[in-house]
């Protein structure tokens, strides 16, 4: 059976069945170049893990070879996306020995995985087109490493603040200083933007497919050529390794920009520096293909390298988080609405509770202006604050708040993005799960654009609150 867990119970699942000795090497299978490159990463100075597709190969036209299946059979770990990608794969990965721990990402409820645009009831494997994904896949793979091989934590634990630090350069590039998404837009011949339009702003307008497996609906083409024709897309994308057969179909006699990415990173050296070259690459087609300006874009990648470019206003940034309802919520999802964002834990015996009805009762007494406001809850206690606890616990306050997890490390990201502090306080020692969590208990307020407007101390009344959201709000 394909063990598809989420992180934690997989180190459980690994830690009980494997013992890696400080003479062994650690033997790490990943299927795909654009996650090899995060793995290789965090392993420099240790081992270098097999790339099953490598060179001009994708996974759309892969097959194993005798020697590629027994270095699967042999190792610790297999890493691959899931069977929407790497079809081909399935198979020989059912068939793996219990000692071989697999993990298949489309599973993960951490990262944020979206249904096939063109086929709801697939995945859409294009998930590293999200550096926010990127950043939760680094922290839980170090954490995995290192339960798998804790001999060499230490060396687990620099590489990923090495590797942490470009990540974070994507992240400020793209969050404060994208530039030129909005000078044009593109229809894909294979739909393999999707999360890239989610995270970035980007603006397609139709795709052929969803992958060179699908067979191609002409009569959707012919509806692209007609909007190429009618200039209500200037560009159109391609992808590297992807067959676009009927290509001439949609574009002969016609005047268009045409831009071949490379989602896979067909074309670039597999190792730690592929991810970051992939997402320049991508961006910068994308961007000259819009017909962008180059040179703001130019300057806002250098302004993120920089290692004190600050956050707008200091206060707020890019994170994935989950609510009561289990649906993803990110920082986008969040405009549109003044955000009145207060964090806590369900277990607080009295601050939380206390900010919870301040909430609640603001919400109810600002009437017609209520729907011009969105309160949220962010837990500090992911551990504890499951989803099903957070709604639980909402059923106790008004129905229009919103709770957020995830994973500690992004509620940690989260947290430090807000200027906010937590601890944990252990409790009696015989009973270490009644922890609590010492935290700052200030509402924050943010604008609709996503900005940061106020910050409101703990102990505002309910009426006083109000007053002062009216007359922001005007």
């Amino acid at each position: 059976m394909i063990r598809s867990l989420c992180a934690v119970l997989i180190v459980s699942l690994i830690l009980f069945n494997h013992s890696i000795r400080a003479e062994d090497g650690l033997s790490v299978v990943i299927s795909i170049k654009p996650v090899h490159s995060i793995v290789s990463g965090l392993m420099k100075d240790i081992g270098e893990p097999t790339l099953l597709i490598d060179g001009k190969q994708t996974p759309y036209d892969f097959k194993l070879n005798n020697e590629q299946r027994r270095k699967m059979a042999d190792a610790s770990l297999l890493i691959w996306v899931g069977s929407e990608l790497e079809q081909s794969l399935q198979a020989d990965i059912v068939s793996l020995p219990d000692s071989v721990a697999v993990i298949e990402l489309l599973s993960s409820p951490d990262l944020k995985i979206l249904p096939s645009r063109l086929s709801p009831d697939q995945r859409d494997p294009f998930f590293w087109m999200d550096d926010r994904n990127m950043l939760i896949l680094l922290d839980h793979l170090s954490s995995l490493l290192i339960a798998l091989d804790p001999l060499r934590s230490h060396i687990y634990h620099r590489n990923r603040l090495n590797m942490l630090k470009p990540l974070l350069k994507i992240d400020k590039e793209y969050e404060y200083g994208y530039r030129g998404l909005k000078a044009g837009v593109g229809v894909q011949y294979f739909d393999t933007l999707r999360y890239f339009e989610q995270a970035y702003a980007l603006k397609t307008i139709g795709q052929v497919s969803a992958s060179p497996r699908q067979q191609v609906d002409v009569g959707n083409l012919l509806k692209l050529r007609s909007t190429i024709t009618n200039k209500e897309a200037n560009c159109l994308f391609l992808d590297k390794g992807m067959s676009a057969e009927h290509v001439d179909l949609l574009t002969e006699g016609l005047t268009v920009n045409i831009a071949m990415l490379d989602t896979l990173g067909v074309d670039l050296e597999p190792g730690p520096d592929l991810y970051l070259q992939l997402m320049e690459y991508n961006t910068d087609v994308i961007k000259q293909c819009l017909n962008a300006d180059m040179e703001a874009a130019a300057k806002a990648r250098q302004d993120a390298g920089s290692d004190n470019t600050p956050l707008i206003d200091g206060v707020g940034g890019r994170f994935i988080l989950t609510n009561q309802l289990g649906e993803t919520v990110t920082e986008q999802e969040m405009q549109g609405k003044y955000g009145l964002i207060f964090f806590g834990y369900t277990s607080c015996p009295d601050i939380c509770p206390t900010n919870m009805m301040v909430l609640s009762q603001a919400i109810s007494r600002l009437k017609e202006h209520a729907n011009s406001v969105q309160a949220y809850f962010i837990t500090v206690d992911p551990a504890r604050d499951t989803v099903k606890v957070l709604r639980d616990y909402l059923n106790y306050f008004d129905n229009r708040l919103m709770a957020l997890t995830g994973s500690e490390q992004m509620i940690e990201r989260v947290a430090k993005q807000f200027g906010v502090k937590f601890e944990k306080v252990a409790g009696d020692s015989s009973e270490p799960e009644l922890y609590a969590m010492d935290h700052t208990s200030s509402f924050f307020l943010m604008a609709p654009d996503g900005s940061f407007v106020t910050r409101f101390a703990y102990g505002i009344t309910a009426d006083d609150l109000v007053e002062q959201l009216l007359a922001i709000m005007g």
